[in-house]
């Protein structure tokens, strides 16, 4: 078993003000002791822990999902060529999530990687990931063309009716619009599905 990191324990004791070896700090890491339970730690698990309140419970999620950002292997990939590519770069920020994430690349014309967004957070629908959430960004930034990807938090990567419904509306939104929409990946467990190498899109 993996246990929590030592300078998680002193990031929690700091963000607490508490000292590293405190009952608070001690009590956290024995019930969550790795690091992908950490990451999903919940407010009304944290109010169960004697002297935690809804003020510190807050500050407890935000600081540990801050630290995931902040352990995440920083990606190398700069320029996509690839739908590997593009898994290589966000499967870190995916890796701990229990909830659907819709995440778009903004490329350049050379497919460089000029920008990274969070449209949606839970479950896909044509209502929460509308074009113009996607191709707002996208514009701002000048983009040349775009690719999303999201996860699915099962572990099966296969895509769903509604992914490939979304996937559509936003291909043909970019055609009009003048933004291509190069693919979308779908990320499950140290796998993924292009929706293009499929013909889905």
């Amino acid at each position: 078993m993996k246990h929590a990191p030592t300078d998680l324990k002193s990031l929690l004791a700091s963000s607490l003000r508490e000292k590293p070896g405190s009952y608070i700090v001690e009590e956290i890491l024995n019930r969550f002791p790795t690091f992908a339970e950490l990451v999903d730690i919940t407010e009304q698990e944290l109010l169960a822990i004697e002297g935690i309140g809804k003020v510190r419970a807050r500050q407890i999620v935000a600081t540990l999902k801050l630290s995931q950002i902040i352990s995440a292997p920083t990606p190398s990939v700069k320029t996509i060529k690839s739908p590997m590519d593009v898994y290589k770069l966000l499967e870190p920020e995916f890796r701990h999530l229990k909830q659907e994430q819709f995440i778009c690349l903004f490329l350049n014309t050379k497919n460089g990687v000029i920008g990274k967004e969070t449209i949606s957070i839970g479950s896909l629908n044509a209502s929460i990931v509308h074009p113009r959430e996607v191709f707002r960004p996208a514009i701002k930034r000048s983009s040349a063309s775009i690719i999303c990807a999201h996860n699915h938090p099962s572990g099966n990567p296969d895509p769903s009716p509604e992914d490939v419904e979304i996937t559509k509306r936003l291909v043909d939104s970019g055609n009009i619009i003048g933004i291509d929409m190069l693919d979308h990946i779908v990320v499950g467990n140290y796998n993924f599905v292009s929706l293009k190498e499929r013909g889905l899109m």
